[in-house]
């Protein structure tokens, strides 16, 4: 051997594991870092592509936890129009680590936010679940029992889980100057709320900001469950909108670079910590846009088969047994195929 390079296997050299074959057919781009057992409890939570995760384990008869379903007898075709059997909990989509943080905080009584429900004539909205249900709460005494009974649901998903599975979604948020409070949407949008230009502040997260957030995310979550391991993913899905004044198309690449750096480093200094490409293999330029749908952002259903036959390769065990029986929570419950979005909101004119 006259250099390193002299025996790399076939899986680091692009002209055989990337140029020599079709972009569905990549071979060896995902080695687990862990076993992950079918009695591990699995909880999900992240961005909208998320979703299309955990529907792919439930059913793939790995212990999808469940701790917030729908009441006895609710009808199925509304469960996933009222968030339940979407994520592990009714939390919805989670795009930033910091929103991520202070759910933690909020559940268990380390913040209170300042602004913590909306009221308009339609009644009132959760700021951090503002698509929770399809109309708002009728009364403060809904509002307040949907939220004691979501917090429970949360304090299981952080305590009794073993594996947490979380797709890095977004750099970009809005938050409550007074506080510091992140909203998954800008106030002010069809989400509810009213936007306040000396209450409300645009942030695009950067890479620093990112990796303490989790950090101390995960500190905190190891004081409650000190076992829990980590499967990090970045969502492929680009941005709606940018209210960073850049391009759309520029302001996306930026987020996920930096989601995916910071990904990688927390994947790189901890054993517990793993990383799967779904976001390359769906974005990556070989791929063109055949992952996507026409309007170039939404991943249709064959591209997530193709991210998660990769993830199954590694992680379903011949003859393993499956904890959907064992686990009275596991699974979730169908719903629309298409993401629940709450992003879209800026789409929309009010």
């Amino acid at each position: 051997m006259t250099s390193p390079y002299d025996d790399l296997p076939e899986r680091s050299r692009w002209s055989r594991a990337v140029a020599r074959r079709a972009p569905d057919r990549y071979a060896d781009v995902y080695r687990k870092k862990f076993e992950i057992s079918k009695e591990d409890r699995i909880v999900t939570a992240g961005s909208c592509f998320a979703q299309h995760i955990a529907k792919r384990l439930a059913a793939s008869g790995f212990a999808y936890m469940d701790y917030e379903p729908a009441p006895t007898n609710f009808p199925a075709a509304l469960r996933g129009t009222f968030n339940y059997g979407v994520y592990s909990a009714r939390y919805c989509n989670i795009y930033t680590v910091r929103q991520l943080l202070q759910l933690f905080e909020r559940v268990y009584g380390l913040r209170k936010p300042v602004d913590d429900m909306w009221v308009s004539t339609a009644g009132i909205h959760d700021p951090f679940r503002p698509a929770v249900e399809p109309v708002p709460f009728a009364s403060a005494d809904d509002f307040h029992l949907s939220r004691a009974t979501h917090f429970a649901a949360v304090r299981k998903v952080f305590e009794q889980s073993d594996l947490f599975v979380f797709t890095l979604g977004l750099t970009e948020a809005w938050a409550d100057v007074r506080d510091g409070s992140v909203f998954p949407v800008c106030p002010g949008t069809r989400a509810g709320g009213t936007f306040d230009s000396g209450r409300h502040a645009f942030h695009n997260f950067t890479y620093p900001e990112i990796l303490a957030d989790f950090r101390r995310f995960e500190d905190l979550l190891r004081e409650v469950n000190p076992g829990v391991r980590f499967l990090l993913t970045v969502s492929p899905v680009p941005l709606v909108a940018t209210a960073s004044g850049q391009h759309v198309l520029p302001a996306t690449i930026h987020s996920k670079s930096v989601l995916r750096a910071v990904a990688g480093q927390l994947a790189q200094e901890s054993r517990r910590i793993d990383y799967f490409p779904s976001y390359e293999i769906v974005s990556a330029f070989p791929s063109g846009i055949r992952h996507f749908e026409a309007d170039l952002r939404s991943v249709k259903s064959s591209g997530v088969d193709c991210v998660m036959s990769h993830f199954f390769a590694e992680h379903l065990p011949d003859g393993a047994p499956s904890a959907m029986e064992t686990h009275p929570q596991a699974g979730l419950m169908p719903h629309a195929a298409d993401a629940i979005c709450e992003e879209m909101f800026l789409e929309q004119e009010g």
